[in-house]
C-alpha cells in the first residue's frame, strides 16, 4: 500500500507540475499574441500619423476645390484599403493566437488524461480485494473530469472561432461601407 501511496504522490506531483507548465505556456502564448497586436497597432498609428501629415500638406496645396476633392477621394480610397489590410492582419493574429491556445490546451488535456488513467489502472491492478467499487468510482470521476475538460476545450474553440469570425465580418463590413462612401464622393466630385 505504501508503494501505491508513493506512486500516487509522485504521479500527482508530476501532473501538477505539468499543469503548471501548461498554464505558464498558455500565459506566454497569450502575452506574445498581445505583443503582436500591440506591435501592429503601434506601426499602424505611426504610419497613419506620418501619412496624415503628408496628406494634409497635399490637400492644403491644392489649387482649386476640384483638385482638393480629387485628392481627398484618392486619400479615402487608400485609407479604406489600409483599413481592410489592418483588419485582415488583426484577424490573422487572432487566428494564430486561438490556434496556439487550443493546441496547447488539447495537448495538456491529453497528457494529463493519460497520466491519470495510467495511475488509476495501476492502482486498480494493485488494489486489495473488495475495492472494485472504489476503483470504479475513481474511474467514473476521472471520466467525468476529462469529459468536462473536453467540453471546455470545445467551448473555447467555438468562442475563439466566433471572435475570429466577428473580427473578419466587422472588417469586411467597414471596408464595404468605406468603399461605398468613397464611390459616392467620387460621383459627387465628378458631377461638379
Amino acid at each position: 500500500m505504501i508503494s501505491n501511496q508513493q506512486q500516487f504522490a509522485s504521479t500527482y506531483q508530476a501532473l501538477f507540475e505539468s499543469q503548471f507548465a501548461a498554464f505558464r505556456e498558455l500565459g506566454n502564448k497569450g502575452i506574445k499574441g498581445i505583443e503582436k497586436i500591440a506591435a501592429l497597432n503601434s506601426s499602424v498609428i505611426k504610419e497613419y500619423t506620418d501619412e496624415s501629415n503628408a496628406a494634409m500638406q497635399q490637400l492644403m496645396s491644392a489649387r482649386d476645390p476640384q483638385a482638393f476633392f480629387a485628392l481627398a477621394v484618392e486619400k479615402s480610397k487608400i485609407e479604406t484599403e489600409k483599413t481592410a489590410t489592418y483588419g485582415r492582419r488583426l484577424a490573422e493574429i487572432v487566428s494564430g493566437i486561438t490556434a496556439d491556445l487550443v493546441q496547447a490546451t488539447e495537448a495538456q488535456i491529453g497528457e494529463s488524461k493519460s497520466k491519470v488513467i495510467a495511475l488509476v489502472d495501476d492502482i486498480a491492478k494493485n488494489a486489495p480485494g473488495g475495492s472494485e467499487q472504489t476503483v470504479a468510482i475513481m474511474k467514473s470521476a476521472i471520466d467525468t473530469t476529462v469529459a468536462g475538460y473536453e467540453q471546455l476545450t470545445k467551448a473555447s474553440k467555438q468562442t475563439a472561432e466566433l471572435v475570429e469570425t466577428q473580427v473578419v465580418n466587422a472588417t469586411e463590413q467597414f471596408s464595404h461601407l468605406a468603399e461605398r462612401a468613397v464611390h459616392k464622393a467620387t460621383q459627387s466630385t465628378s458631377r461638379k
